[in-house]
């Protein structure tokens, strides 16, 4: 795939509107592998109800071995639109959660591909990818959620040049706060619950080299998770809502400091890399609205 291959927006946008329908199940050893790796943490949910966001394990890409990129994603093609840009990265994400999912239940999710949208950025051309997913369970859809995904040229920086970037927090102060540091084995671990080949987070040499990170990329949704659950323990409830939105990249190694500002209607969150560096802002609310 050539980064500099012409982008023709309207056969891209053919594909919105095309949909697919995945099966899977939900077994306890994965809930308790997700809450290790959280470092035992859970909500105060029932223990089968299954923790706010690990619906992300399930439903993974199984693509064969040889038909990975070199950057570990699956190869253009399938249900995905062909998009001839070679970085892809999770943007951010809307969810309601209508009922939980508890283990044991067999799961649906319909996926829908919503919108295609090329843009022009400051690194270059850019394509947004908007998806719907409407997880179900025997009783009906207990989960909606869009996951908005941008494809993008190669970093123009030169191997292993890009420091650390992103806007400073300028915001109100926290109410409250809380830190990580997540480590290989924690980025790791992510990983592979969520059956992520993305050579960034475990490949210090590709990361560098090719993408042009100095260090290994913290997983966006590793960091949403994070958010979620500081927002669980500080609301003494789970959100009904949970939005978020990935600013800048953070690394592995280095602390995040996840804040929470208190709101009418749940929290305003967002998680900050050294030198107060915006990684995520998020929201988590009470309500649907």
């Amino acid at each position: 795939m050539m980064a500099n291959a012409q982008i023709d927006s309207d056969y891209l946008r053919q594909w919105i509107g095309r949909s697919e329908t995945l099966e899977d199940h939900i077994h306890p050893s994965g809930v308790a592998q997700w809450n290790a790796t959280f470092d035992g943490y859970r909500d105060e949910n029932p223990s089968n109800w299954i923790p706010r966001l690990a619906h992300w394990m399930y439903f993974t890409p199984t693509a064969k071995q040889s038909d990975l990129g070199i950057d570990g994603h699956p190869k253009l093609g399938g249900f995905l639109p062909p998009v001839p840009l070679p970085r892809r990265m999770w943007a951010g994400g809307r969810l309601v959660f209508r009922r939980e999912l508890m283990t044991g239940s067999r799961i649906t999710r319909k996926t829908t591909i919503e919108d295609v949208a090329p843009k022009e950025g400051r690194q270059g051309r850019l394509v947004f990818l908007k998806l719907r997913h409407d997880i179900s369970d025997n009783e009906g859809i207990a989960i909606e959620e869009q996951q908005d995904i941008v494809y993008r040229e190669p970093s123009p920086a030169p191997a292993g040049a890009t420091g650390p970037t992103g806007p400073v927090y300028e915001g109100p102060a926290a109410d409250w706060e809380d830190c990580v540091t997540p480590n290989e084995a924690m980025l790791f671990r992510y990983s592979a619950l969520t059956f992520n080949a993305h050579r960034i987070h475990y490949d210090l040499p590709y990361a560098r080299e090719e993408e042009g990170y100095p260090s290994l990329v913290v997983q966006g949704p590793l960091t949403a998770s994070l958010l979620m659950n500081c927002a669980i323990r500080w609301l003494r409830r789970s959100p009904v809502s949970f939005s978020f939105r990935g600013v800048s990249p953070l690394f592995v190694n280095e602390p995040i400091r996840l804040c929470a500002k208190k709101e009418v209607h749940g929290l305003s969150l967002w998680a900050l890399g050294p030198n107060d560096r915006v990684g995520m802002t998020a929201t988590a609310s009470l309500s649907d609205n």
